[in-house]
């Protein structure tokens, strides 16, 4: 008996007593909802570092604009014939004074722009204004004579009157009457010359202004100053005085607008120039610069002497760094350039700090795409771009060390 119950016993389930629910199952499950939130807060902070590694702050960049490259003798038009000459201006005019007078005031420096109308400067006037008061005052004398012979005149015809009336009732004699009608007749011409004389003292005024006017001189259009003549004292004429001491000018006028290239082209080549051909310049101070142009007008007269025919060469925009008497290098151009090849793009002009090893970064909205170009060349108008990139495309400039293929960037004026 004893052996069957030790062996029951072995057999027997020990069964874990049932605990309240409200006492040792609540810690536990206050730990694992701690633990999840801690968790989701950690996995909250790896997402957030994740996007602000993948999106960075901005980068700040300029943009500029790929520009149509204009086409050059090697690219589209062949050059058919070279020369050399200068550029002139084509108004431009020695200021001088139209009176003969000492220099009081001079108002221009070299390189001062005036308008037309402009006062450059004054000439001793007092002579001027002498004349010009005593012209004043001959004509303040012919209107009071004017005056006087209209009251002479107006006493005469009333007393003409009363004699004819008089003479009608017998009397007066007739003598009295012819006497009284030629009185008359005397202050009506009197009165009339008095007029002529006014006529002459308003003309004489006039041209008394006119001379103290001539004391101002002025701009004649508009320009800039090149040279200055006289200075302040000194004599100054329009007709040279000899002897080196009168001075037939106050300075120089160009009309810088009015620029254009002057060039001597060998007799034996002129055939291969006419009116209208495209012309390619470059100024001797700015080699690289290619400054588009066309032919004004082949000047139908030859140089025997240097058998030479002078050609007119007109720019096609105006710049501040052209300058008369430069130097200036011309390429004429082939009338009907050659096209294109069918596909190929244009080449453009880009600012040189957008290129760099061959590469620019091309915008996208927000972002910057890394992109490949072919460069053909370079100069003060930037860099040309031959394959690669198309005009009006936008390029990115800035830190090249930042930029890269894909980064957000913000525009900056």
């Amino acid at each position: 008996m004893n052996d069957k119950s030790d062996l029951l016993r072995q057999l027997r389930i020990e069964r874990a007593p049932v605990r309240s629910p409200g006492r040792s199952a609540s810690p536990r499950r206050g730990r694992r909802w701690l633990a999840a939130l801690i968790a989701v807060v950690l996995a909250l902070g790896t997402a957030a570092a994740y996007l602000i590694a993948a999106r960075p702050d901005a980068l700040a960049v300029q943009v500029a604009t790929a520009a149509p490259a204009p086409m050059n003798g090697a690219a589209r038009s062949s050059s058919i014939l070279d020369a050399s000459g200068y550029v002139v201006a084509r108004r431009q005019a020695t200021v001088a004074s139209k009176v003969t007078g000492k220099v009081q005031q001079i108002l221009i420096e070299e390189g001062q722009v005036v308008r037309a109308g402009d006062v450059l400067a004054r000439i001793d006037s007092s002579n001027a204004q002498a004349d010009l008061a005593l012209a004043q005052a001959q004509l303040s004398a012919s209107r009071a004579a004017q005056n006087e012979r209209e009251v002479l005149l107006a006493e005469a015809q009333r007393q003409l009157g009363r004699n004819r009336e008089l003479a009608s009732r017998k009397l007066v004699s007739e003598s009295t009457l012819d006497a009284a009608q030629a009185q008359a007749d005397q202050y009506a011409a009197q009165l009339a010359a008095t007029r002529e004389n006014i006529k002459v003292a308003e003309r004489t005024l006039a041209v008394r202004q006119q001379l103290l006017d001539d004391t101002v001189v002025r701009a004649p259009f508009d320009g800039v100053v090149t040279a200055k003549n006289a200075q302040p004292g000194e004599i100054i004429s329009p007709l040279s005085a000899g002897g080196g001491f009168t001075r037939t000018g106050i300075g120089t006028l160009v009309d810088m607008d009015s620029l254009e290239i002057e060039v001597d082209v060998n007799e034996n080549f002129i055939n291969r120039v006419k009116s209208g051909q495209p012309v390619t310049a470059k100024l001797n101070a700015y080699p690289d610069w290619e400054i588009p142009a066309e032919v004004i007008a082949v000047i139908p007269t030859a140089d025997r002497s240097k058998a030479t025919v002078r050609v007119r060469i007109g720019f096609k925009l105006q710049d501040r760094r052209i300058l008369p008497e430069m130097g200036v290098r011309v390429a004429f151009l082939d009338a009907a350039p050659a096209a294109s090849p069918p596909g190929e793009p244009a080449a453009v002009i880009v600012p040189a700090e957008a290129v760099s090893d061959g590469v620019v970064y091309v915008l996208q909205d927000e972002h910057v795409e890394r992109r490949a170009v072919t460069v053909v060349g370079s100069g003060s108008a930037g860099t040309r771009i031959g394959a690669g990139l198309r005009a009006g495309e936008r390029v990115a400039i800035g830190d090249r060390t930042l930029l890269r293929d894909g980064v957000r960037v913000r525009v900056e004026p």
